[in-house]
Formats: C-alpha cells, structure tokens, sequence
C-alpha cells in the first residue's frame, strides 16, 4: 500500500564498469523510466566507418521510479549505485522539470551538442534565457561562453552530475529571463 502514496522521481544512478545498457534493458523490462545521455560516434572497424550511439557518460544512468522500486531494482543488481552529492552525502534527486528540459535537448542526439562535467563551468557567469525559436525552442538555460566553442551557448545542467551545452543559437532567438 505504501507505493502508492510515493511519487516517481529521478534518480542519477551509476552502473559500474561500462554496464549502463544493461542496467537499461533491466529497467525497461521492470516498466521503470530511465535516461542515458548518448551521441553518435564514429569508429573504424575492419576497415570501415561505422557511426554508432554510444553513451556520453560511461555508467551514468537517469532512472525514473518509485524509491522502493528503485531499492528493488538495486537489490537484484549490484552494479546500479546511487550518485551521491559530495558535500551532503545525499543521493542526487533531479527535479522532474529540470530532467525533461535535459531529455529534450540531450535526446535528440544533435551532432553540436557539447557536454561537461559540473566544475568545467561557472554558471553563475552567465544569464538565464529561454530559446524562442529553432529545434530547441522553448527551453531554458544558461547562456554563456563555454569552453571548445567560438560563441556563447545555452547550457542545461543536472546539479553535481552534468551539464549540456546546446548548438549554436542565434541571439535573436534568445529571451532573458528576469
């Protein structure tokens, strides 16, 4: 009676040692929501090029469940482990409004799509905007210069886990946010 009561919320997991689309397959086959960042990469094999998907983040996982579903899951499986912030020891919850504006940027697996770790970027730098137009339209974010890009982007971040700069937008399709 008690999963009843609870909400499904995000959780930033981790599967150790590369097993991220197992884990996948598993909380599918669990009916449980779940989330891997991932981008096409090219590699050569026997002597051609093969464009593939791969994860962004090897082990990271975004899991979309029931704390007592999660707990469940994890029992069965030793490789799924929570993230945990560094400062409180807290398991890293993702607010729902905040992981769908990252699935909607990081699921379209777009080719200029930049990812960073959390300390790679001082967000306070920069300013909040919302996209008015383009593929991105709608979202929001921080707007500022990123490293490896020649204009400023917008970028969506998961506190403590990561951070995903957009393609290039142009400023006329940006509106600050007060």
């Amino acid at each position: 009676m008690e999963t009843e009561k609870e909400n499904e919320i995000w959780y930033a997991m981790r599967a150790t040692y590369r097993r991220e689309s197992d884990a996948m397959r598993l909380l599918e086959k669990e009916k449980l929501g779940c989330f891997i960042p991932m981008q096409y990469k090219i590699s050569v094999k026997k002597g051609k090029k093969i464009r593939a998907l791969v994860p962004i983040i090897h082990n990271l996982v975004f899991v979309h469940a029931r704390p007592s579903e999660v707990k469940r899951v994890k029992s069965q499986v030793t490789y799924l482990q929570y993230i945990t912030d560094t400062r409180s020891g807290e398991k890293i919850i993702v607010p729902d409004s905040q992981m769908q504006r990252f699935i909607a940027v990081a699921g379209t697996y777009n080719d200029h799509l930049m990812y960073f770790q959390p300390d790679e970027l001082n967000l306070s730098k920069g300013t909040k905007v919302r996209v008015t137009g383009g593929e991105f339209e709608g979202q929001e974010g921080i707007f500022l210069k990123v490293k490896g890009a020649r204009d400023r982007r917008v970028v969506i971040e998961i506190q403590g886990v990561i951070a995903v700069a957009m393609a290039t937008i142009h400023p006329d399709l940006i509106d600050v946010i007060e």
